[in-house]
């Protein structure tokens, strides 16, 4: 028997987004969980990966044993992640864009929570993506004519090969133009156009730089400080100051059996099982604590069938505060999609002193932080931890190019780097 369907369904159809964002990943049905889009096995980067040189795995549940003929369907996107409109589909893929069928499916052995677990690479021999750029996947449940809606959206990037790629260079710095040395980072970026024709760059090229994968705070487009006739150059640009913060909170669930790091007692309740994390306090110093910069990776003590036999469990989260903040509290990290959802906010508990959330999780490892918006859903400046220039994160840096009379925009420059302060 299923045991967490009501709370799973209490909590997925709290799952409304409270911050559009488009370029992210989106579960719009109550019964799927644990979506992860990775390229070529690399978990804690972004999905994106050189075109036709490796392949991209999206990977989700079903929470339940009942099979759904599951197809997809295949957009590329602008700079922007809007839809390409100047394309035909022969211009995207090679073989068919839509209505291909999700054949690895399997379902879960000796799991309280049952499921089905659905895998799918791109490319394959069905649908093998031509062009560079932005791709959305929409996967559709085959059999429900009632509704067109996708039951959830994975994004991906694909780059030119290194060859047909522009240079792109980041640097950090920690004697930012507003401070030094307290609690920002400030990204310098160098772009050489190799042999792409550039004469409008500031038409032709578009820009994002992100700080630990997190859209949230993505910088997109910002003005360049030197444009030369070979390259463009950010120095000392405002816009790309970042606020430092604080290593990641990270807990590790391998089983129901024994508690592994970050988890203070794992119980059951004669339905479901619950892991209690230890509770949490604001970070108000710096203390070097290796993480994944809010990466996740399913896996469980045996790591043998990681997908079909890792249980979900209820993990209990706990925010020491004296009294609530004048702004609402959410869990982020890769696995709430980067997003402010309400399925991931925290609940003030006037007698304990301390906030707390319940969300049912898959075993694993993960990362979290805590951020605050405000009361229309907005990121808000208010930081639950103090913030320190040392802390280690990780940037990346997309850059888009379209030719003069181009049909669409193509992704011709890619870097991550990792800041560790020396």
């Amino acid at each position: 028997m299923k045991r967490l369907t009501l709370l799973f369904v209490y909590c997925l159809v709290c799952f409304s987004p409270i911050s559009v964002s488009a370029q992210r990943n989106e579960i719009h049905d109550e019964n799927f969980r644990s979506l992860q889009v990775v390229a070529n096995q690399k978990w804690m980067d972004l999905p994106v990966m050189v075109l036709n040189d490796g392949k991209i795995s999206i990977d989700f549940d079903d929470l339940t044993h009942t099979y759904r003929r599951l197809t997809y369907r295949l957009e590329h996107c602008e700079a922007d992640w809007k839809p390409s409109v100047g394309l035909f589909e022969s211009d995207i893929v090679d073989g068919f864009i839509a209505g291909n069928t999700i054949d690895n499916v399997k379902e879960s052995t000796l799991t309280n929570t049952l499921y089905t677990h659905y895998h799918l690479d791109i490319p394959n021999d069905k649908c093998r993506p031509k062009l560079s750029g932005n791709y959305r996947l929409y996967i559709y449940d085959d059999d429900d004519n009632s509704s067109a809606l996708p039951l959830l959206t994975a994004c991906f990037m694909l780059t030119e090969p290194v060859e047909s790629s522009m240079g792109v260079r980041l640097n950090i710095t920690t004697q930012t133009d507003q401070s030094i040395n307290c609690d920002q980072q400030q990204a310098e970026m160098q772009v050489d156009y190799g042999n792409y024709t550039v004469s409008n760059p500031q038409q032709q090229i578009k820009t994002v730089v992100l700080q630990n994968r997190n859209w949230l705070d993505a910088r997109w487009n910002s003005k360049p400080q030197y444009v030369m006739s070979n390259g463009l150059r950010w120095s000392h640009n405002q816009d790309y100051i970042f606020w430092a913060g604080n290593e990641y909170r990270k807990f590790e669930i391998l089983s129901t059996d024994y508690t592994s790091m970050g988890v203070d007692k794992i119980s059951w309740d004669g339905k479901n099982y619950h892991a209690y994390l230890f509770p949490t306090a604001p970070l108000l110093n710096y203390l070097y604590d290796e993480d994944a910069d809010g990466a996740f990776l399913i896996r469980n003590s045996d790591n043998i069938e990681i997908n079909t036999t890792s249980d979900y469990i209820l993990t209990h989260f706990q925010l020491k505060a004296s009294s609530p903040y004048p702004y609402r509290i959410f869990l982020n990290g890769d696995w709430t999609y980067n997003r402010l959802l309400s399925a991931y906010e925290m609940n003030y508990n006037s007698t304990g002193g301390y906030y707390e959330a319940v969300v049912p999780l898959k075993f694993g490892y993960y990362n979290y932080q805590f951020l605050a918006a405000d009361e229309q859903g907005r990121l808000s400046s208010f930081k639950v931890d103090d913030g320190h220039y040392q802390t280690e994160n990780s940037y990346q840096a997309l850059i888009y190019y379209r030719p003069q009379g181009g049909r669409t925009d193509m992704l011709v420059g890619y870097t991550n780097i990792r800041f560790i302060k020396r």
